[in-house]
C-alpha cells in the first residue's frame, strides 16, 4: 500500500515540475505569481498535503524518541519512529524533485540537512541533552515545513489549499500535543512545555470547529470529524494535565488515532479538488 501511495504522490508530483518555478505557466495563466489553472492548481494541492505531512512527522519522530527514553510504549515508538525517518526521507525527495521555485528549494535544502541531524539523533542514547536537542531539531523541521507548505499556498490563493493546509496541520497538531506531553514526563519541566503542549490543544480545538463549519465537506469527512469530536472533547482534558502526568500510553494511543483520522480526512479534502 504505502508503495502505491508512494507512486501515485510520485506520479502527481512529477505533473507539477514545472508548476512552482516555471514563469511561462504562470504568466499564461494571467499572473505570474498566482497559479489559476484547475488541473495545476489540483497538483500544487497535492504538494501541499505532502509538505504538511513533514510538519507531522517532525514532531512523530520527536515523540517516538522521548517515549523510548522513557520506556513507554518502547516497541510501538520504535517501530513508528523508523517508518517515520522512511517517510520523512522518501516525502523530502517528492518535495525537492517537484519544486523548481528558488527560493522554496533553499529551504528545502535546509531541511535537508536538518534530516540528516534528526537521524542522527534519534539513534543517540537517551538522555536529556539529546532529548532537548531533537525537541529543538523538531521544531527547526516544523518551521521550514509550514514554510514550504505557507509558499506552495500563495500560488494557489484558493480554498483549496487553505482547508487542505487546516486539515493536514491536524495531524500535526496532535503529535506535538503527544511529544510536549511525553517531554514533561522526560525531565523537561519548564515554562515553555506546557506552554507549548496547550497552545497545541487550544489551536487544534479552534481549528477543528472550522472544519467542521466547513461548507464543502462531504457526508464522509463529517462522519470522520464527528468521531474525532466524540474523541477530543474526553481527551483533551488528559493533555490539559500535562503537568500531573500519569496517562502517557492514553495520551500515546489517542492522538495517533486523531492523526490518523486527520490524515484520512485531509486525503479526502485533497479529493475534493482533483
Amino acid at each position: 500500500m504505502k508503495n502505491v501511495w508512494m507512486k501515485s504522490v510520485g506520479m502527481a508530483a512529477a505533473a507539477a515540475v514545472c508548476i512552482v518555478g516555471s514563469s511561462v505557466s504562470l504568466q499564461a495563466a494571467g499572473n505570474p505569481s498566482v497559479v489559476t489553472n484547475k488541473a495545476i492548481v489540483a497538483d500544487i494541492v497535492k504538494l501541499i498535503d505532502v509538505a504538511g505531512k513533514q510538519r507531522m512527522l517532525s514532531q512523530r519522530i520527536a515523540k517516538d524518541y522521548l517515549y523510548i527514553g522513557k520506556k513507554v510504549a518502547v516497541s510501538k515508538a520504535s517501530r513508528q519512529m523508523k517508518q517515520s525517518l522512511n517517510e520523512l526521507v522518501s516525502a523530502h525527495k517528492i518535495l525537492v524533485d517537484s519544486i523548481n521555485d528558488p527560493e522554496i528549494k533553499n529551504l528545502l535544502s535546509f531541511v535537508e540537512l536538518s534530516i540528516d541531524d534528526f537521524k542522527a539523533t534519534a539513534n543517540e542514547p537517551f538522555n536529556l541533552d539529546n532529548a532537548q536537542l531533537i525537541i529543538d531539531l523538531s521544531e527547526s523541521m516544523l518551521e521550514g515545513s509550514q514554510y514550504v507548505v505557507d509558499s506552495l499556498k500563495e500560488k494557489v490563493k484558493v480554498k483549496e489549499s487553505a482547508i487542505v493546509g487546516k486539515a493536514g496541520k491536524q495531524r500535526m497538531l496532535a503529535q506535538r500535543i503527544a511529544k510536549y506531553y511525553i517531554a514533561y514526563q522526560a525531565g523537561i519541566k519548564d515554562k515553555n512545555t506546557v506552554d507549548q503542549m496547550k497552545a497545541a490543544v487550544s489551536e487544534f480545538s479552534e481549528a477543528h470547529k472550522l472544519l467542521m463549519a466547513n461548507p464543502t465537506n462531504t457526508p464522509e469527512i463529517n462522519r470522520q470529524l464527528n468521531e474525532i469530536d466524540r474523541l477530543w472533547k474526553i481527551v483533551y482534558k488528559f493533555y490539559l494535565n500535562i503537568e500531573k502526568g500519569g496517562l502517557p500510553l492514553i495520551v500515546f494511543n489517542t492522538t495517533d488515532d486523531i492523526t490518523k483520522k486527520m490524515n484520512k480526512i485531509t486525503a479526502l479534502y485533497v479529493e475534493l479538488y482533483k
